[in-house]
């Protein structure tokens, strides 16, 4: 009975075993075949997201190369402009690479040594220095100038601009100040250096002082440890004894400040400060220990730079609104150039600073094409400015006549000391003098006839003012030497035939006898 009932169900469960068997293998088949399918899914869902990122990367190359060429664009379009210029600055930049050694030892020589001497005797001996060195085979530029071996002309503008007369022979002296180690002692008769001086100082809160004052000490005490500049004026052939550790520049650390013993103190030394000395005198002996503390300098003022001063000033009392013109162009200039030599200067600095590829730096771009910008600008007015000022200076030179009149008769009253040290005239008074003439002179609007007349008028009133002042002895003598300084300047006289009647052309041996016994042999002999 038991196998009845158990029989039927092991068969039931042997088919349903069978049929559990059959559906396993077939759900193990599905399996196998959705992790095929799942396999093939993850394989394609892989290549997708590496093709995105491949496609992203694509995309952010066509941006960046998109970006790269506007950058190339404005790169080219901001630089190219300057490659003519540059090619041609970096010619000229290996030819004074090469010169460098030969000019900047003459350079030196002339900071050192050449200050006190005249510009003609200056010019002489730079030949003489350059010829040395083409003995030697050291190289030196064939145009050498000081000026432009030590020059900045942005600074040389702003120089200008505070009253340095404009000739070569003070720019020179401004830029020996800039470049000695030494302080200044300028011998400047006329006062060009002090009016310099003071202008260019003047932001600087420069504190002017004479040895004649009581409180000259304290005053300069006080600047040398604050760091103003300080011109001492109208020095004699002796300096106080006092000032000798400030001009050997006497420093030493007390207490981790730089300080220096000036009299009886000691006081902190500010590394800003800056010291000046001028002499009214025409020729001072200085003793070689004093020469030897300072750079000596003579600041006397040149043909060349009077005549460009008295140009000014009869123009600007002729015609005020041009001369007004002038001078506002000049510190625009100076300005424009100051501006521009700063955005050349940046423009090289981003590019040598740059790394890699300069196209991926998108501020360096931003900088180079703001900078291009605001300097063709600045350039564009520098072309107007420069044009205006060509067009001034046509009008102007128009009465240079006269201001090359008025400067040869400067240099003949000032060579009157020479017969008797009495006989000395300032510059200020010589060009108020000259401001009297244009103003009390007859006007006249044809220029031509304005300069007759005012040479005229201006030739009479300097001579009668001098006259007042010369012995009767040496009246004629005066008129004979301006009457002569005249005719050597319209070229009237040549220069040998005034030698000549200065020393005579007496000759060793005179083959010609006395032809009268009460002449004297002297005067037989010319």
């Amino acid at each position: 009975r038991v196998a009845k009932v158990v029989a039927p169900k092991k068969a039931a469960l042997a088919i349903a075993e069978s049929k559990f068997a059959e559906a396993q293998k077939s759900l193990n088949a599905k399996r196998a075949m959705l992790k095929e399918v799942q396999d093939k899914l993850q394989s394609l869902r892989d290549k997708f997201e590496e093709n995105t990122k491949k496609k992203e990367d694509l995309e952010v190359q066509v941006d960046m190369c998109a970006k790269k060429l506007a950058r190339a664009e404005k790169l080219i379009g901001g630089l190219g402009g300057e490659q003519d210029r540059w090619q041609q600055a970096a010619l000229e930049l290996g030819e004074q690479y090469v010169n460098l050694t030969g000019d900047v030892l003459v350079s030196s020589g002339v900071v050192a040594y050449l200050g006190a001497f005249t510009s003609v005797y200056r010019d002489d001996q730079v030949q003489v220095w350059l010829q040395a060195c083409k003995d030697i085979a050291l190289p030196c530029d064939e145009k050498f100038s000081v000026i432009n071996t030590l020059g900045d002309p942005v600074k040389i503008r702003s120089w200008n601009i505070f009253a340095l007369p404009t000739d070569q022979f003070s720019v020179e002296n401004a830029i020996v100040i800039n470049n000695s180690r030494r302080w200044p002692l300028m011998i400047d008769p006329q006062g060009q250096a002090n009016k310099w001086i003071k202008n260019s100082e003047k932001e600087n809160k420069i504190s002017v002082v004479k040895f004649t004052d009581s409180d000259y000490m304290r005053t300069l005490e006080n600047s040398i440890q604050f760091g103003n500049p300080v011109l001492i004026e109208n020095v004699g052939e002796e300096l106080d004894p006092s000032l000798e550790p400030l001009l050997l520049k006497q420093t030493f650390k007390q207490g981790g400040a730089i300080c220096i013993r000036l009299g009886d103190s000691t006081i902190e030394y500010s590394r800003d400060f800056r010291f000046y000395i001028t002499t009214k005198y025409r020729n001072p002996h200085y003793l070689p220990e004093t020469s030897v503390k300072v750079t000596l300098l003579n600041f006397m003022i040149t043909p060349e730079g009077l005549e460009d001063q008295l140009l000014g000033i009869v123009v600007a009392r002729e015609k005020p609104e041009l001369e007004e013109e002038r001078n506002e162009l000049i510190i625009q200039s100076a300005n424009n150039q100051k501006q521009l030599k700063e955005i050349e200067d940046k423009i090289l600095e981003v590019l040598s600073s740059s790394e890699g590829n300069i196209l991926e730096d998108e501020t360096a771009i931003q900088v180079l094409s703001s900078s291009k910008v605001l300097s063709n600008e600045i350039s564009e007015k520098q072309e107007i400015a420069a044009e205006t000022e060509k067009k001034i200076n046509e009008t102007r030179q128009e009465y240079l006549p006269i201001s090359v009149h008025s400067s040869v008769l400067f240099f003949t009253i000032s060579d009157l000391a020479a017969i008797d040290p009495m006989y000395q005239y300032s510059l200020p008074w010589f060009i108020n003098l000259f401001v009297n003439a244009i103003d009390n002179s007859e006007p006249c609007e044809d220029i031509q006839k304005r300069l007759i007349i005012l040479k005229e008028f201006f030739t009479e009133l300097l001579y009668r003012n001098i006259c007042r002042s010369l012995f009767e002895k040496d009246k004629l003598l005066f008129s004979f030497l301006m009457c002569c300084n005249v005719l050597k300047n319209k070229g009237f006289m040549e220069e040998e035939e005034w030698r000549f009647l200065l020393t005579g052309g007496v000759g060793l041996d005179n083959p010609n006898r006395n032809p009268y016994s009460w002449m004297p042999i002297k005067a037989g002999t010319r």
